[in-house]
C-alpha cells in the first residue's frame, strides 16, 4: 500500500505523493538521469541481489552532490530526503515532492521530516535512501554516521543496507559548476538486521549506537571497493 495512504497522507506538511502523475513524472525523470549517468559516467551497480524486496533504510556514503541523482540507477522507486533549500522556490518543490523526495532541515531536528521517513518504512514496500554522515564530506574515510538511519529502521523493523558509492567526487567535486566523464560505480552490501524492540516498544539505544558504529565500517568497506573498482582507490 502506497506510504501516503495509510501513514504520510494521515498527517499535515510534506507528503509523500503516489498519484498517476507522480509515478509518471518520476519514471521519466528516473529513466533520463539514468541513461545520462550510464552514457556520460559509465555507471554500474553491484550487489543488486542483497536489496531486501520491501521496504528498507538505505545508507550510502555522500561524496558528492550527484550522489542523490545517480540512485536513478537503481531498478526500485527510492524514496530520498533532501535539504530544505531545495523546496525553496515553487517549480523545484512541485518538482521533487513529485517524483516522491521530501524536505529535511539539516540545521536542527526535523520531526517532521522523521515522521515521513518513519512512515514511508512502516507503510510503503520502497527503500527510504539516508546519507549517514548527514552532509556531503570529503576525504577516504567514512566519518561517524547519525543514529538516523538505525534508529529508523529499529522503529519500522526493517532491514540497513548499507552502500559504498565510488567515483563520484571525481566525477563532480566540491566547487565543480559540470559533472566529468568519470566512471561512477554502486555496490549494495548485504542487509543488516535492526536492533530489536525493548520490552516497552522503545528503541535500545546502546544497541543503535552500537549497531551505528558497524554500519560505519561496512560502509568504508563497500566505499574502498567502489573507489577502487572505478580506479581512483581510497588511500
Amino acid at each position: 500500500m502506497p506510504a501516503d495512504s495509510r501513514g504520510a497522507g494521515s498527517h499535515s506538511g510534506p507528503q509523500l505523493r503516489d498519484g498517476r502523475l507522480n509515478m509518471v513524472a518520476y519514471a521519466t525523470m528516473k529513466y533520463a538521469i539514468w541513461g545520462v549517468f550510464r552514457v556520460w559516467n559509465r555507471i554500474s551497480v553491484d550487489g543488486l541481489a542483497n536489496l531486501p524486496a520491501g521496504a528498507c533504510v538505505w545508507v550510502p556514503n555522500h561524496r558528492s552532490y550527484i550522489d542523490t541523482p545517480i540512485h536513478a540507477a537503481i531498478p526500485r522507486r527510492m524514496r530520498l530526503m533532501g535539504k530544505d533549500s531545495m523546496w525553496k522556490y515553487r517549480f523545484p518543490a512541485w518538482l521533487f515532492t513529485t517524483i516522491g523526495c521530501f524536505p529535511v532541515n539539516r540545521d536542527a531536528p526535523d520531526r517532521t521530516a522523521l515522521r515521513i521517513a518513519s512512515d514511508a518504512l512502516r507503510y510503503g514496500s520502497d527503500p527510504v535512501v539516508m546519507f549517514g554522515e548527514g552532509e556531503r564530506k570529503d576525504g577516504p574515510r567514512v566519518l561517524p554516521l547519525l543514529d538516523g538511519p538505525v534508529y529508523l529502521a529499529a522503529r519500522a523493523q526493517v532491514p540497513i543496507v548499507p552502500v559504498g558509492i565510488g567515483g563520484t567526487a571525481a566525477a563532480m567535486p566540491r566547487g565543480a559548476k559540470f559533472m566529468y566523464p568519470r566512471r561512477i560505480k554502486i555496490i549494495v552490501g548485504e542487509p543488516m538486521v535492526p536492533p530489536p524492540l525493548g520490552p516497552n516498544g522503545r528503541v535500545p539505544r546502546p544497541a543503535v549506537r552500537e549497531l551505528t558504529a558497524q554500519l560505519r565500517e561496512r560502509i568504508q568497506e563497500l566505499f574502498d571497493q567502489a573507489q577502487s573498482d572505478v580506479g581512483t582507490p581510497n588511500t
